[in-house]
């Protein structure tokens, strides 16, 4: 199993091409099955996730032509089955998300349950909440989701969500895109990943309103076109840099960055005594030697502070000036990187659903274990921000979520390397 080695104590100077958005391309991929005309993503990452999902969607009779320079091309000519089992939806929750497209399309489908999830429960109920809005019939048995749709198709109905469920939203806006009729979304996600998914759907031929608010109102259509999309850069890879640029020091700028997709995180890191300001191709992240400010954080949906952006933000407090106070409010059990950063010698305490950061002069190299996708790259930002070597054991998280992390952040400067297990 690899693991990635660090030598800290390198400034970021440089620039960073920031890939497209691993949660938008995993649902662009799924709408490929609401067309029998190819669908062309570009921007597309490269990541295990989207592999995961591609040998899914080859099951189910999807062709699937990847290209460069980051471009993937789906066609889903014909839907050869719809049965998703449990060995290929079990890899990542995003698979669930093709139910909604296979009974909008073919009229039925039986999808595995994705299972849980090392960072607490996220069921998948709001989702079938939303199909059955749609008129589709659900059964739950053995493990599996038997859908099926009324003899006419699905019929355009009024969702209420709860929550703002971003995988919830985006399932029903999926399913809600072949249905007959107006759907609206109520107290919808905002997420920028929204707003992606709904250009797609729109520019195929769907009638979408509202993305990127609390109401969305969809007009279905009989049949959808093939199109190239390009996917939303990753807000969340762009907030991970900037965090990494913060906690090493140096002067980077994010190309392709979106500055308004992450106002609350750039808020914080101001506070903080980070630089954060919009340039011609992207977001430039500056800070000096001067130590950083502590800041009290309270996660929540869009626009609030992302969750996914949570531990990397921790590791940037355990260097600050003072106590900060970090308050995780959309999962359970996030604080697993809290122990692992002890390791580099972080002062952090765990009470429930928040974790108290006592800033600390200097953090020391340590080999240290990834728990989960984002704690695993907060070891790798306090590992450059650490004396000495840090070696981060159980890599294969980092690459459901970052494509070429140690290509990007060695070009600007970090001694940090990828090594097979007992190299």
């Amino acid at each position: 199993m690899d693991r990635i080695v660090i030598q800290g104590g390198a400034r970021l100077e440089g620039r960073i091409d920031i890939s497209g958005a691993k949660n938008s391309a995993l649902k662009l991929m799924a709408a490929a099955l609401l067309t029998d005309e190819p669908l062309v993503l570009t921007r597309m990452p490269r990541l295990a996730d989207s592999r995961f999902l591609g040998h899914l969607l080859e099951k189910l009779g999807v062709e699937i032509c990847e290209a460069e320079p980051a471009q993937l091309r789906l066609h889903a000519a014909s839907i050869g089955d719809t049965y998703a089992p449990y060995d290929l939806v079990r890899k990542m929750r995003a698979s669930f998300n093709v139910l909604g497209p296979l009974v909008a399309r073919e009229g039925h489908a039986r999808v595995s349950l994705p299972g849980g999830c090392a960072i607490g429960a996220r069921p998948v109920d709001l989702h079938l909440k939303a199909l059955k809005a749609l008129g589709a019939e659900i059964e739950i048995a053995e493990g599996y989701v038997t859908a099926k749709a009324p003899s006419g198709g699905l019929v355009g109905a009024e969702i209420d969500l709860p929550f703002a469920s971003v995988g919830a939203t985006e399932h029903a806006m999926l399913a809600a895109a072949l249905a007959r009729g107006e759907t609206v979304i109520e107290n919808a996600a905002r997420e920028p990943e929204i707003v992606d998914l709904a250009d797609c759907l729109t520019a195929m031929g769907a009638t979408i309103e509202g993305a990127g608010t609390s109401t969305i109102r969809i007009q279905g259509q009989a049949r959808l076109s093939g199109v190239t999309h390009k996917v939303v850069a990753d807000r969340i890879e762009t907030a991970t840099y900037a965090l990494a640029v913060a906690a090493a020091g140096g002067d980077t700028v994010l190309e392709g960055a979106v500055l308004a997709h992450n106002k609350a995180l750039w808020s914080s890191m101001h506070e903080a005594g980070v630089t954060v300001e919009a340039v011609d191709d992207g977001v430039r992240v500056a800070r000096n030697g001067s130590r950083l400010d502590s800041v009290d954080i309270e996660t929540q949906p869009f626009p609030g502070f992302p969750t996914d952006a949570q531990a990397q933000f921790m590791a940037l407090m355990a260097l600050a000036n003072g106590s900060s106070v970090i308050r995780e409010t959309i999962f359970e059990n996030r604080f697993m990187h809290a122990p692992e950063l002890a390791r580099l010698g972080a002062d952090i305490t765990v009470h429930g659903n928040e974790a108290v950061v006592r800033g600390v002069e200097r953090l020391r190299g340590a080999p240290v274990m990834a728990t989960d996708l984002r704690a695993s790259v907060s070891l790798v930002i306090a590992g450059l921000a650490a004396e000495g070597e840090t070696v981060v054991n159980r890599v294969y998280h980092l690459d459901r979520g970052f494509e070429r992390l140690e290509a990007k952040l060695s070009g600007c400067g970090a001694r940090i390397e990828r090594l097979p297990d007992g190299a």
